[in-house]
């Protein structure tokens, strides 16, 4: 009565031989010849939480900013608070009670103001530049000298802006500054924006670690907040002229941004290993 044999049980063919690890060692389990799975397992690329699969194209928000929020807005604000100035808006009469209530000259707001000055200012973006080109030199960089001279190029845009716009407006100063025009817009507060912003640019392609930049990033923000408080509080620019110079400079290195990412874009693009034949 039936076939009953000592020993393991044996493999029938039938239906659930398909649910072994696959017919002639294959390792898949429903394919029937020797050839290995198209889409195997182990190939795959894990998800961004580790689990094995892959990981479809979903279209969304790019990871840079429009450049309309970089670019456009800035200029559109700038271009407000000019027509403000010059046709003595009600916006200046805002700005007239915010620089009543904060103006106090002291000490502080002195030396803070002084960080936007030429002497300092600009000595600390040339050694940036020089810093940043002898890196790129020495990394074998074939246009080793572009950044540092495109972060020159916007800061010597400054004067050649500010000036003009000073004449134009011919804005008068606050009530403890002496009598005369030409405040607007700050022009401290526009190199120290485009002097510490261009070495900041500069600096971030050479930082690795994400902590890096963030400081970075995080010290010229206060820098150049530092800045525009110590030249409001010291009574030395009325805060409009602050904010403005702020938007000028944020296309100014909004452009210079733009021009080094199409330039490491460009390098990268060009490396030794993307190339073909010897070395």
């Amino acid at each position: 009565m039936g076939d009953i044999r000592p020993g393991p049980p044996q493999l029938r063919p039938g239906r659930a031989f398909a649910h072994t690890t696959g017919a002639s060692g294959s390792g898949s389990p429903h394919r029937s010849d020797s050839r290995p799975p198209q889409t195997p397992r182990g190939g795959r690329p894990s998800d961004p939480i580790g689990r094995p699969g892959t990981t479809p194209p979903v279209p969304g928000r790019p990871a840079h900013f429009p450049p309309f929020l970089l670019l456009g807005l800035p200029a559109l604000l700038f271009a407000l608070i000019t027509w403000q100035v010059v046709a003595d808006g009600p916006l200046l009469r805002a700005d007239r009670r915010l620089s009543r209530a904060l103006v106090h000259p002291d000490g502080a707001s002195k030396l803070l103001a002084d960080l936007g000055g030429v002497q300092i200012a600009v000595p600390v973006l040339v050694a940036v530049m020089a810093y940043a080109a002898l890196r790129a030199r020495r990394a074998g960089e074939d246009r080793w000298w572009l950044p540092a001279v495109s972060a020159g190029a916007v800061m010597a845009l400054v004067p050649a802006l500010v000036v003009p716009l000073k004449e134009l407006t011919a804005r008068p100063g606050t009530p403890v500054m002496p009598p005369g025009s030409g405040y607007y817009p700050s022009g401290h507060t526009a190199t120290a924006a485009v002097a510490y912003g261009c070495a900041t640019l500069l600096l971030l392609p050479l930082t690795r670690a994400a902590a890096g930049r963030r400081a970075l990033l995080a010290g010229c923000a206060a820098v150049n907040a530092g800045v525009g408080f110590g030249l409001v509080r010291h009574g030395y620019h009325w805060p409009l002229d602050v904010v403005a110079s702020w938007c000028l400079c944020a296309v100014l290195l909004g452009l210079l941004r733009r021009l080094l990412s199409r330039s490491s874009r460009r390098r990268s693009s060009g490396t030794p290993s993307s190339r073909t034949g010897p070395s």
